[in-house]
């Protein structure tokens, strides 16, 4: 019986080896990154009457690979009054928190409206809206989500939480809030929750605190 080789030949392309880039490449090149994205954070806010908690972990990951396991995802802004964290990529977060920053000098301090004006800038602006990152920021009187599509918005209850591992700490801290009022003892156990379930979170946390005098 003859065979047809066309039959059981295969297209070449179909039996071309999958491509790796090393990861020089994978960190410097924005294509190849696209392949093996960095995955960001988990961060977290709580409040309380006389205190608000910002919490994040400190691994940084790209693919598989854990990058940083102590990155600082939090930060004082506005002389101290004034307290974010972000998930994202670190380069367009911090260029967001400069941003916001000169929000807050140009508005004396006002947080809900200079991240109404930072949130304009970012989803109209040909610059900022390629960056990609979430903020959250807190003072003594709010709590607010700023995203890159126009959105600020005021958590309910107090408590909000951004990156790969936030629902999970949302979902902890809400089940939480009833039996925990001390919201740095509730960031602190919600985190844990977050870093034992996802791949992308660890428990090397840092936090920032505002106490709200009565």
């Amino acid at each position: 019986m003859k065979h047809d080789k066309k039959a059981y030949s295969h297209p070449r392309h179909l039996l071309q080896r999958p491509i790796l880039f090393p990861i020089s490449r994978v960190m410097t090149d924005p294509h190849a990154q696209s392949a093996s994205p960095w995955h960001g954070t988990t961060i977290l806010s709580a409040r309380s009457d006389n205190k608000v908690i910002i919490i994040g972990d400190g691994q940084v990951s790209m693919g598989q690979t854990v990058m940083k396991p102590n990155a600082r995802k939090v930060r004082r802004l506005h002389d101290g009054s004034v307290i974010g964290g972000f998930a994202g990529a670190t380069a367009d977060a911090f260029t967001l928190f400069e941003r916001l920053e000169a929000k807050l000098e140009r508005h004396n301090g006002q947080l809900l409206r200079a991240a109404v004006e930072l949130a304009k800038d970012w989803r109209t602006d040909k610059y900022l809206r390629n960056l990609e990152a979430m903020m959250i920021v807190a003072d003594k009187e709010i709590t607010l989500v700023i995203t890159g599509n126009g959105d600020v918005l005021e958590p309910t209850g107090g408590i909000a939480a951004i990156g790969s591992g936030g629902n999970f700490a949302l979902s902890a801290a809400r089940a939480l809030v009833d039996y925990e009022k001390d919201p740095e003892i509730l960031g602190r156990k919600a985190m844990q929750v977050a870093a034992d379930i996802c791949v992308y979170t660890n428990d090397q946390f840092t936090q920032e605190i505002i106490e709200i005098k009565a």
